[in-house]
Formats: structure tokens, C-alpha cells, sequence
């Protein structure tokens, strides 16, 4: 079986590798191709190119590098031409991702699979019927998504999100960290401004003047920013300013595997959390660790989004658990006053978000099949069922 899979960013990397994985079980003659990160290359994968120049969010953050984004369209298109794989999964990073699989079905009947259905509940719900002409079959992380997607006219299967399988930071790897990282016995805040170069940009000076008022009112607390490994170098240019005893953890620092032991210890052992919206808020509610989410875009990009927008949060705990009791500070309400008065909240009752992270995990497939596994047994299935070879 010849498999082409693209992800163009940190948690598709995460989801692709977990597929792979899933693959390599149920397929004894198995081989990969394409786009990914460090837990796809951990599969077997050798990329195409770096992943992380596909990491880009925001309609006008993507225009400075359309041209180098179309080049890579084309080239990572031709390379599926090329070798005529049995299933082509394209796995979030919609906007790059579905204009490989449209140059892709204009010139071939190679099965298209879109692993994570687009947020068409949230915005955009035209997307699901522009999506339809070029996928074949959707892999749903969330279980309300399905109805959406086969109504466009896809193939759909809920197959539950990885964040509920992946290993569980225990008491003695939390004693570690907090030994080895310096922190001591001190109560931590974590703060994760992004895996982006822009939203890194954007959120660090504001995340670290929110945490320097949160500590001057609570100076028993340390600061720690568990950093994504694109950006971490990032990271440390843009942090002058924040409290001198933050502690950063550059994944680079030690070995990939010790750098996830880490970051979920880390992420067990603190308090509470300040983050950037996304994938992460399902990392801390699997840790059982309260937040506050924070996010800020392009001001264009944001009046867009805005005005489009279908729902009334973007934090998947939030809808997920169908509660609000995660606080956002989003657009131009991203300040830093508006973030420590959040972070003061949630310090004082922590346990209005805890029945909602339970319920969470719940509903995204905790104590069941891995989602990965669960993932390739659709992909194997949507093949069957299509009862085609791509290579004929």
C-alpha cells in the first residue's frame, strides 16, 4: 500500500504521525510519502520539505508568501502524480492542503482523504461544499461533525481526537520536571503564545505583560513556556521583558522523546494556563489544567472572522462540553489587562472548569480505540468500499 500524507503544521504532524502508526498495524506492506513533521518523520516519512514553511494562519498574515506557497501547491501535487499513491490524505492547513488535492483530482481518480473536517459549524459553512468536489472521505475529530460533511456529499467517520491517547504525565515524572526545570514547590502559570511564527509575534509581549501584573499580585508563582520547537528561538528574542525568572523549555535542549516526558509534565503540574486558541486547549483539558485562552490575528483578518463567524467561542473546550467556562480575550479584547483579570478568575475557582475538561475528554473518545488506530481502520474501510486501485 502507497500512502501520500501532508500536514502543514505541529498538531497535523501529531495527527499524521498517529495515522501512521495506526497504518502500519493493520497493513503489513505499507509505504509513506509526502509533508510532515518530526512525528511523521518518526514514521517513516522523509518530507518533501520542512513543514514548518507551511505554518501560517490568516488571510493577509499569507499574502507576503502566496508566491512561495503556490510554487509549493504545485510541486507537492506533482509529487502525488508522480507516485501514483493508493490514497492521498491531506491533513488540516485546508487552505494549502485542498488546493493540492483540487490539482490532484483535476488530473487523476486518486483517492482523496481530508483528515479533520473543517470548522464549517464556526464559519464559512460554504466551505463544505467547495471541500466536496475534491475529497472523497473526512476523518472527524469531533463526534457533532459528520451530519456536516455527508451532507456536502463526503464520506464521514468520527474517529475521536489523539489528545485522549496520548500518555499521561504520572507523579513521579511531575517531581522530575519540577526538579530538573528549577521550579521547586512553587505554583506555576504555563504560557504557550503559539507554534506560529506570527502568532508568537503577536501574543508573547501581550501574554508577558499579563503575567508580569499576575505576578506582581501572586509573586509565589513562576512562569513557564513549554516552547514549540519552530519557534522557540523565537521565543527567546521576544521575552525581554517578561519576569526575569521565566523558565523556558526549548525542546531542543534534550532528546525528542525526553522533550514530550517534559511537556507533559509540565503541563500536569501547573495550576493554570495562558494559551494561544487552538489544538493546545485539548492538550491542557487531557492534564486537567485550567486556562485562559488568548488570540489575536491581523486586524483585517480579524473584522473578516468576525464577521463570518457562526458561533460565539473558539475554544474546543468550550464547545466540545457545550459549556463557556473557559474565558477567551480575543481580537482586540486581547490585552493585558483583560488576560491577568481572566487569570485572577480562574485562580479563584478552578473548579468551574473541571466537570467541563472531564466531559470533554469524554466526548473526544477517552478510555477507547486510539484515534489513530481508529483513523486508519476509516482510511482502509473508505478504500474498500471505493473498490478501486489508483494504480490501474
Amino acid at each position: 500500500m502507497r500512502v501520500f500524507l501532508l500536514a502543514g503544521e505541529l498538531s497535523g504532524d501529531r495527527l499524521g504521525g498517529a495515522l501512521m502508526a495506526g497504518l502500519r498495524e493493520l497493513v503489513e506492506d505499507v509505504e509513506f510519502q509526502g509533508v510532515g513533521g518530526p512525528s511523521m518523520q518518526e514514521q517513516g516519512l522523509s518530507s518533501l520539505f520542512p513543514m514548518d514553511e507551511l505554518s501560517v494562519m490568516g488571510i493577509f498574515e499569507v499574502l507576503p508568501k502566496y508566491a512561495q506557497l503556490k510554487r509549493r501547491i504545485a510541486q507537492t501535487a506533482q509529487a502525488v502524480l508522480d507516485s501514483k499513491p493508493d490514497v492521498l490524505i491531506t491533513i488540516d492547513s485546508p487552505d494549502f492542503s485542498l488546493r493540492v488535492a483540487k490539482l490532484v483530482k483535476a488530473s487523476s481518480s486518486i483517492r482523496t482523504v481530508h483528515y479533520v473536517a473543517p470548522s464549517v459549524w464556526a464559519w464559512r459553512p460554504e466551505r463544505a461544499a467547495k471541500m466536496a468536489r475534491v475529497i472523497d472521505h473526512v476523518l472527524a475529530l469531533l463526534s457533532f461533525e459528520p451530519p456536516y460533511m455527508t451532507a456536502a456529499g463526503m464520506a464521514c467517520d468520527f474517529v475521536g481526537h489523539p489528545v485522549v491517547a496520548e500518555p499521561k504525565a504520572t507523579d513521579e515524572d511531575v517531581a522530575r520536571f519540577r526538579v530538573e526545570s528549577g521550579v521547586g514547590d512553587a505554583p506555576y502559570v504555563l504560557a504557550l503564545p503559539g507554534s506560529r511564527r506570527g502568532e508568537v509575534g503577536r501574543l508573547t509581549p501581550v501574554f508577558g505583560a499579563a503575567l508580569s501584573a499576575f505576578k506582581q499580585r501572586h509573586p509565589q508563582f513562576r512562569i513557564v513556556v513549554p516552547a514549540a520547537g519552530p519557534v522557540a528561538s523565537l521565543l527567546h528574542q521576544t521575552m525581554q521583558s517578561w519576569p526575569a525568572d521565566t523558565i523556558v523549555l526549548d525542546p531542543a535542549d534534550v532528546a525528542r522523546d525526553q522533550a514530550l516526558t517534559r511537556k507533559r509534565a509540565a503541563f500536569a503540574g501547573a495550576t493554570l494556563a495562558m494559551a494561544a486558541s487552538g489544538t493546545v486547549s485539548l492538550e491542557l483539558a487531557a492534564a486537567r489544567t485550567p486556562m485562559v485562552i488568548g488570540y489575536n490575528f491581523n486586524w483585517l483578518t480579524w473584522q473578516i472572522m468576525k464577521r463570518k463567524a457562526l458561533i460565539d467561542t473558539v475554544t474546543l473546550v468550550n464547545l466540545v462540553s457545550d459549556t463557556r467556562v473557559v474565558p477567551e480575550c480575543l481580537g482586540p479584547e486581547c490585552t493585558a489587562e483583560n488576560l491577568t483579570r481572566a487569570l485572577d478568575s480562574v485562580l479563584e475557582h478552578p473548579e468551574a472548569q473541571q466537570q467541563a475538561m472531564e466531559l470533554t475528554m469524554q466526548r473526544l473518545g477517552e478510555g477507547g480505540e486510539a484515534p489513530g488506530l481508529r483513523a486508519a481502520r476509516a482510511v482502509l474501510a473508505g478504500l474498500e468500499r471505493s473498490g478501486k486501485s489508483n494504480k490501474d
